[in-house]
């Protein structure tokens, strides 16, 4: 093994065993940084000499598939490495930038699944995100920021609803994150013609009781899926809103009649991973504390359904911006109140709200 194969494969061990979500490689004007993502913060790890980033890039890019003598358009490839008997996914994503070519390498653990009992920091959303996903048919829909877990919660419920109840379940996914025994899980692809669109319409002829859209991105995706929800097909998909009204609001911006989200909308929730208040370190722990690593950070949902859906859907009819439900915000606030989470989240969240 010589010099740059030792350097990748210490990166990725050491990532693998501090649970990074994301290493990048980054060129500077003299030298090149290599830093972690962990629990959201991004730290530099160590600094590198030009030739030697340079070389480590260009290792990375043969391990994955992708053309090392193309340095100026951006590639994306993929591989898969075992550390400590864990199967690891690397999703790999190259860019130029004005001083040389950067790298970003996605880890996806593919044996690591949350168990239902740390879905969510407050047991009782779980609870009611699982009774939601018994229902034969309806529309749910995830919301949040890259990084705020809703892939993991539609993972873990998904898991759940297959293994508990025997549920058909199939995925459209873009890219697929993780492997899942009795799912079908389907890649999206759009130079074969594999779009969201297509593929829905495919799974529908499969006798499915779950389909999971990774997410809603166009009106005709938006269409189909309120379309299925219709003929009874539980469908449960993602989008990218500030909370969860505001997915209401992209419906109606896709051609969604009002009257077709109240039949079809089961449930909104919007979701976000908040620290942890350290029982060692108190409010400020070192991202490399190891004494609770696996529960540093905890998702909180805000769930909307039942009648404050309803309510929340007049609301938006009559062009009222006042809805009644149980906000992000007052879920952090009683976690601050219970001593889990820091005050500074709930400062956080107010000067958004403002």
């Amino acid at each position: 093994m010589n010099e740059i194969e030792y350097l990748a494969d210490r990166l990725i061990k050491e990532a693998s065993v501090l649970r990074v979500s994301d290493i990048h490689i980054v060129p500077r004007k003299d030298d090149a940084a290599v830093r972690f993502r962990l629990d959201g913060l991004l730290m530099e790890k160590e600094v590198l000499t030009k030739e030697i980033c340079d070389r480590l890039i260009t290792h990375f890019k043969f391990l994955a598939g992708m053309d090392i003598g193309e340095r100026r358009r951006p590639q994306s490839g993929a591989m898969e490495t075992k550390q400590q008997g864990e199967i690891i996914h690397l999703r790999l994503s190259t860019l130029p930038t004005s001083y040389d070519e950067s790298l970003v390498i996605r880890l996806l653990p593919q044996n690591l699944f949350l168990p239902l009992s740390q879905l969510s920091l407050f047991a009782n959303a779980a609870k009611t995100l699982l009774s939601l996903f018994q229902q034969p048919q309806g529309l749910i829909i995830f919301t949040g920021p890259t990084g705020s877990g809703k892939t993991t919660t539609l993972y873990t419920l998904l898991r759940v609803c297959q293994s508990k109840w025997n549920r058909n379940v199939i995925t459209l996914e873009d890219p697929v994150e993780k492997r899942i025994d009795n799912i079908l899980q389907v890649q999206i692809n759009e130079k074969a013609g594999i779009t969201y669109a297509n593929g829905l319409k495919a799974a529908l002829r499969h006798d499915p009781n779950i389909i999971m859209i990774g997410e809603i991105r166009d009106a005709e995706t938006a269409k189909i899926a309120v379309r299925s929800s219709m003929t009874g097909h539980l469908i449960a998909s993602t989008m990218h809103t500030k909370n969860a009204v505001g997915a209401i609001y992209r419906l109606r911006e896709f051609g969604i009649p009002l009257h077709d989200i109240e039949q079809t909308l089961l449930a909104v929730t919007a979701q976000r991973l908040v620290d942890l208040v350290c029982p060692f370190c108190g409010e400020h722990c070192s991202p490399f504390c190891r004494k609770h690593r696996h529960i540093r950070r905890a998702a909180v949902h805000e769930l909307l359904y039942g009648d404050a859906l309803s309510d929340a859907i007049q609301s938006v009819q009559n062009g009222r911006k006042t809805y009644r439900y149980y906000t992000l915000q007052n879920v952090i606030r009683k976690g601050v109140a219970l001593g889990f989470l820091p005050p500074r989240l709930l400062c956080a969240k107010e000067g958004e709200n403002e």
